[in-house]
């Protein structure tokens, strides 16, 4: 149990922390195929995500190569990175690139093209594939934590790695591995993914009260409105008219009122005010 959880001393992006994961992982088991997810994503179809990291697992064991699962896009979605890969009759396809959230005219475009998957930041490996990885690829981000290999899952871990953690750059592991290697592989899977990282994904996945409205901690009170995401600090009245399809969302002192469809907005017009 206590070599289930490790925890790290700084935040450095998600290279670091899956390096020092897949190093601990090598010591114990160098035959180990390693699972990175995230831990908050909502997954509706679990038998069928299963089956699909079996199929991954499987591939992984008998080849080097870096595999990530990318999602089935449903509509040209701005708040996602997209996955590029070569066109073919196989199951696991060769990735051609990684692309930054787009914006909506190349999302449509995307879409269109039918050889763009979302990036649900899903990945399979071996432990011994993502160390040669990182080896080729963050040579000294390597050097720094493998300087570690004697203490790992030893007494003296903690006290290597609250010393050398920060020292390590930050950057994520799309970034550093996988936008370089040329053994990226994506198995296309439709696992009735979410990330819950909107207000209007978390809107498409709660109980709606009447015409649609979605409400969490607020007791909301509707007329001539549908369609709307309302979140307030708990217990506080709300009264909508006239509002279809909006997010009303109360955090941290502010309160942001826009059209769904403008959500990807949110963020920045949460900077202005943090700035003023």
């Amino acid at each position: 149990a206590d070599l289930q959880l490790v925890l790290e001393p700084a935040m450095r992006n998600t290279a670091p922390a899956v390096l020092f994961s897949a190093l601990k992982i090598f010591a114990q088991n160098p035959d180990a195929q390693i699972l990175i997810a995230p831990s908050d994503h909502w997954i509706d179809k679990e038998n069928v995500f299963i089956d699909d990291l079996k199929t991954a697992f499987t591939a992984c064991s008998q080849h080097n190569i870096l595999m990530t699962l990318g999602i089935q896009p449903s509509y040209p979605n701005t708040g996602y990175g997209y996955i590029q890969f070569n066109n073919s009759n196989k199951k696991i396809k060769q990735v051609k690139q990684f692309t930054e959230k787009p914006n909506l005219e190349n999302a449509k475009k995307f879409i269109t093209s039918g050889d763009y998957l979302w990036n649900a930041g899903i990945f399979v490996w071996s432990a011994k594939s993502i160390v040669k990885a990182f080896q080729t690829h963050l040579p000294e981000l390597f050097t720094l934590f493998n300087e570690g290999q004697k203490v790992w899952n030893t007494a003296f871990e903690d006290d290597f790695i609250r010393d050398t953690y920060p020292k390590a750059k930050s950057i994520s592991i799309d970034y550093g591995i996988l936008e370089k290697a040329n053994n990226v592989k994506v198995l296309p899977v439709d696992i009735g993914w979410n990330d819950l990282g909107t207000w209007g994904a978390l809107y498409n996945k709660l109980e709606k009260k009447e015409d649609e409205n979605a409400v969490v901690n607020a007791k909301a009170y509707f007329q001539d409105a549908s369609g709307n995401m309302i979140r307030t600090e708990k217990g506080k009245k709300v009264i909508i008219k006239g509002l279809k399809d909006y997010i009303v969302v109360e955090n941290d002192g502010v309160l942001v009122i826009l059209p769904k469809n403008d959500e990807q907005a949110i963020k920045e017009l949460a900077k202005l005010v943090s700035n003023k």
